[in-house]
């Protein structure tokens, strides 16, 4: 009985901290993301031209118009974004574009992860971004 209750703990235990580590994924995926607008806006207004982070929703990746690199979301995170329309191509991307004076198209990007989400709003007229926990409604 002794050994039940002991293995039973061990399994709770498990749970937990598998958990812990879905929700450090998924908090360090949204500071990712959360950088990388910053890093945009930062760009459009030192370089005075337009820069776009463009998000590719069915590989879970994500691009920064001004550098080379191809960024990697885990797969197992659930991606969307909001954004205006002349921004979506159709092919599950969308962009959120920064201009030279620092404004956007705006938006909001979410990442989900279980029963766990991280949402980042970006203002249209500020192009400042803030990013909020928030609980996924399943």
């Amino acid at each position: 009985m002794v050994l039940f209750i002991v293995v039973l703990g061990f399994a709770a235990i498990g749970i937990s901290i598998s958990s812990g580590n879905d929700s450090t994924r998924l908090k360090a995926a949204a500071r990712d993301i959360v950088s990388a607008l910053r890093y945009a806006r930062g760009q459009a207004l030192l370089s005075h031209q337009e820069v776009t982070l463009t998000l590719d929703l069915t590989e879970n990746t994500y691009t920064v118009s001004t550098r080379d690199k191809l960024y990697e979301l885990p797969k197992d995170i659930d991606v969307t974004v909001v954004t205006g329309q002349d921004e979506l191509n159709g092919k599950g991307m969308g962009s959120i574009r920064f201009f030279a004076d620092g404004s956007s198209t705006g938006g909001r990007v979410t990442l989900e992860l279980n029963n766990a989400g991280w949402q980042m709003d970006i203002n249209w007229l500020t192009g400042q971004v803030e990013m909020n926990d928030i609980i996924a409604a399943h």
